[in-house]
């Protein structure tokens, strides 16, 4: 049974990049592509795990934030490879069952957990979507990986009590599991026409370098200095 979204949950929702309300709602299981096949060598990797807005849908993996993020971090002098570990219509819960095959014989160090926007459209409930990132997050730890955990952030005159819980998931998760914290995925995206596709919900190719600029900033804290990278 799905929960009946609000009316500021809806606006929000539309922006985070996922399909729409009316064709979601009619699905019992999201429609999901297969990852791509990755080199699975010892070079160190950063896993961007998601849905549709790390999958790249609409405009293609070499145009996806996981991508451009790749060509930050060479400039910039580290030495990893970015894995697109996104699916297209991915919930939490489908993250949590396929989590060991993604992490499976690569030498991930960190973990870009970027899930739980199709929760919240299809009206999940708050609760079961932080019991699966918390989820996500611990077995990740437990192999020593760093998690950086992307977030949303609701529209600052919402009153939606729905949307509240669901946005506060985020900043509760990273400060109880100790995890660095991207609040806003979107930010400088969500509801600006010209980085957006024709839907108005998933990132064109300008919007998604927008997405990896973000990602960048909140991930570089957690990397060693790139000097020490090209040392070990």
């Amino acid at each position: 049974m799905f929960r009946r979204i609000g009316p500021w949950t809806f606006p929000l929702l539309v922006a985070l990049g996922c399909e729409g309300v009316e064709e979601r709602a009619a699905a019992r299981e999201p429609q999901r592509e297969s990852p791509p096949v990755h080199d699975q060598t010892a070079q160190a990797k950063i896993v961007a795990f998601g849905d549709s807005l790390t999958a790249g849908l609409g405009i293609g993996l070499d145009e996806a934030y996981p991508a451009v993020l790749q060509g930050l971090l060479d400039e910039a002098g580290y030495v990893y490879e970015v894995v697109n570990a996104g699916v297209s219509g991915d919930t939490s819960a489908g993250g949590v069952r396929r989590l060991d095959w993604v992490l499976e014989g690569r030498a991930v160090e960190v973990l870009i957990l970027a899930l739980g926007a199709n929760d919240g459209l299809r009206g999940l409930p708050p609760s079961e979507m932080k019991k699966n990132l918390a989820d996500i997050i611990a077995r990740a730890k437990s192999r020593g990986i760093r998690v950086l955990l992307a977030g949303f952030e609701a529209p600052p005159d919402a009153r939606d009590q729905y949307l509240q819980e669901f946005v506060a998931v985020f900043p509760a998760l990273a400060g109880e599991h100790e995890v660095a914290l991207l609040p806003s995925l979107l930010d400088g995206v969500s509801g600006v026409a010209e980085l957006n596709q024709e839907d108005g919900k998933h990132p064109n190719a300008e919007g998604a370098r927008v997405l990896a600029r973000n990602v960048f900033r909140a991930l570089e804290p957690l990397l060693p200095p790139p000097q020490q990278e090209k040392d070990r």
